[in-house]
């Protein structure tokens, strides 16, 4: 993952961590008050004689339901935005390529060691025009060797522009 994505990430936790704490909140608030005002309304009836606690509105509110759906939906956010926090922070990078790589150089030819050579030169990875320009041979030339590198496994191609990256497998 690069820093770009990483600083990404680490800011969508951030802003969610920040949106679920204020969400937080404001629920919290909501839940007092509506507590608050049941245990008004419970007294109220209660103080009426004609009046059962059956007939509190209270007791027919589905709020409470809804305020928890919400908390769950705010701890949710909160859980996501600790999650992309740490994500955010860590980078990875793919192992590079070394000289020790797994590759058995008895099996290739002069051209394709060369080719091998410069790419542990350039600690595992080259572009197949600097292959040409440091080479001195024909595009075709060096088309054809590396395809018979990546037939071998020793190397992979990725395309970047016009040219392509050489990667030491």
């Amino acid at each position: 993952m690069n820093n770009i994505a990483a600083i990404n990430l680490r800011t969508v936790g951030i802003i969610m961590l920040v949106v679920s704490a204020v969400l937080i909140s404001i629920l919290g608030f909501v839940k007092i008050n509506i507590d608050k005002r049941g245990v008004f309304l419970c007294e109220a009836v209660a103080q009426n004689p004609s009046l059962s606690m059956q007939d509190c509105p209270v007791h027919t509110d589905y709020s409470t339901w809804l305020l928890l759906a919400a908390f769950g939906i705010a701890f949710l956010v909160l859980g996501g935005g600790v999650y992309f926090f740490i994500i955010g922070g860590q980078t990875t990078e793919p192992p590079k390529p070394t000289a020790s790589s797994s590759v058995d150089t008895s099996t290739l030819n002069p051209e394709e060691k060369q080719i091998h050579d410069l790419l542990v030169g350039h600690e595992g990875s080259i572009y197949q025009s600097d292959i040409i320009k440091e080479t001195g041979w024909s595009k075709v030339k060096v088309t054809r060797i590396l395809d018979k590198m990546e037939g071998k496994h020793v190397i992979d191609r990725k395309r970047r522009g016009m040219t392509n990256i050489v990667l030491l497998k």
